[in-house]
């Protein structure tokens, strides 16, 4: 019988991979190489502060400063899995790769990908909108090929002018998209963008790499299944109750931490399940999404309904 500890190490190297390439949100887990996590739900961010300028002295040389490092552990707060169950009549050793690959690849391009990506968005929205006097939000928007381009170069210039000089992104529905394509009548031009090492080309607007996000990831709050509550044995999310459509979000690319890591998968073989005659694959994964606070004024959210 083969090693169920190897199925399970392959398998979790390339759906951690393919997580990273297929989400829209991917790129924000490039900033996640500085945060330190030893397996669980727990994280350490850097924190790193120090001394401005001070004069220089002919006689007594240079003012003393201070670097200030600190690690913050924080939990990850999205602990989510599920069980699958494989019949061994169906899937036998040889070909159990094959089939459990297809299952898993399914239910990270179905069910895990939008989840995650519209757990991020709707927090990100949720800091830009907390943000006093309501200048990284807009309430109230249609989208329209006359004003949307418009919208959006003074979104990124706010973010500039805060002094956020690194690539800028921005994440819209395709309504959005499709209204950009159709005000700049076939002169917008493409930028290489990279994420989970793929680069493709996508359009963009002053530089910024322009991301289309299925509209229904695109809220400022969701609600979270538990799979196992009456009405909720579906898992995954749906649209909160108070949830407001976001046309488009702009972030920073070095502003989100985002980490999603699975914790160890099991895989159990038929001969050592014991409640069924079946492989089981036991998926088990931490997720989350943090901005430190003084980067909160990097992300701009542009949203369809009235405050």
């Amino acid at each position: 019988m083969a090693n169920s500890l190897e199925y399970a190490k392959l398998f979790e190297k390339n759906l951690d991979l393919l997580a990273v390439q297929t989400l829209k949100t991917g790129f924000m887990d490039s900033n996640a190489g500085q945060v330190k996590y030893t397996g669980g739900n727990e994280v350490k961010i850097p924190k790193l502060s120090v001394q401005g300028l001070g004069d220089y002295s002919r006689t007594g040389g240079y003012v003393d400063g201070s670097v200030t490092l600190a690690y913050e552990t924080l939990a990850m707060t999205q602990d989510r899995g599920r069980k699958f169950l494989l019949d061994a009549m169906d899937v036998d050793e040889t070909n159990f790769v094959t089939s459990a690959g297809n299952v898993m690849g399914e239910f990270q391009r179905t069910m895990l990908v939008p989840e995650i990506d519209a757990y991020r968005i709707s927090k990100l929205a949720t800091i830009a909108m907390g943000v006093e006097g309501d200048v990284q939000a807009e309430y109230g928007y249609t989208v329209s090929a006359d004003t949307i381009i418009s919208k959006i170069k003074t979104a990124i210039k706010g973010i500039r002018e805060a002094g956020y000089d690194d690539e800028i992104d921005v994440l819209a529905t395709y309504d959005t998209v499709d209204a950009v394509e159709e005000a700049a009548l076939g002169k917008l031009t493409a930028t290489s963008f990279s994420q989970g090492g793929i680069n493709t080309q996508v359009p963009q607007i002053d530089g910024c790499p322009l991301i289309a996000v299925p509209s229904n990831r695109m809220y400022t709050e969701i609600t979270l299944y538990d799979g196992s509550t009456l009405g909720q044995e579906t898992g995954g999310f749906i649209k909160g109750t108070t949830a407001k459509n976001i046309n488009f979000l702009i972030v920073a690319r070095n502003s989100p931490i985002a980490v999603t890591k699975q914790d160890k998968m099991r895989i159990f073989t038929p001969d050592t399940y014991q409640k069924a005659n079946a492989w089981s694959i036991d998926y088990r994964r931490y997720h989350d999404i943090w901005v430190l606070d003084n980067r909160k004024n990097s992300i701009y959210v542009n949203i369809k309904d009235a405050k």
